[in-house]
């Protein structure tokens, strides 16, 4: 499953994120992966939480973000969740870009894999494709 917490930078995504991940770290018998741009929220996440820093791994495009994803699937078979702040900059897509295709990719690896996906996009739910629009769990 692909959840989206969606609104423009600066109305408090990232705040929504840490709450749900510091929430479901309680309640998830696997693993928790956060994926941000930075390790600045590193002492806002509980400490069973693993935080990555995209920016470290030289991702350049969204295709090679979408093989990071599955790079940290493939080892760490307990992986239950992975929530993504700063969707669009760490898939490389830019603030215009196109997240459907990348959207459709990581749903069918949590299909395959069994892994959630909690994403923080900068965008407004009324500049997401309408069959986006039933993933948004939280509109600021």
């Amino acid at each position: 499953m692909v959840q989206l917490i969606v609104g423009k930078k600066g109305k408090g995504k990232t705040k929504q994120l840490l709450d749900k991940v510091n929430t479901e770290v309680k309640e998830v018998s696997g693993n928790i992966v956060y994926l941000d741009k930075s390790t600045k929220h590193m002492f806002e996440l509980n400490n069973k939480v693993r935080l990555i820093d995209v920016c470290e791994f030289m991702v350049e495009n969204s295709s090679e973000f979408i093989g990071f994803i599955c790079g940290i699937v493939s080892q760490d078979r307990d992986l239950e969740k992975m929530f993504l702040d700063s969707f669009l900059k760490i898939a490389c897509l830019g603030d215009d870009g196109d997240i459907l295709p990348v959207v459709e990719k990581l749903e069918k690896v949590s299909e395959s894999f069994g892994v959630d996906f909690v994403l923080s996009v900068s965008k407004d739910e009324q500049e997401l494709p309408e069959s986006l629009k039933s993933k948004i769990i939280v509109s600021l």
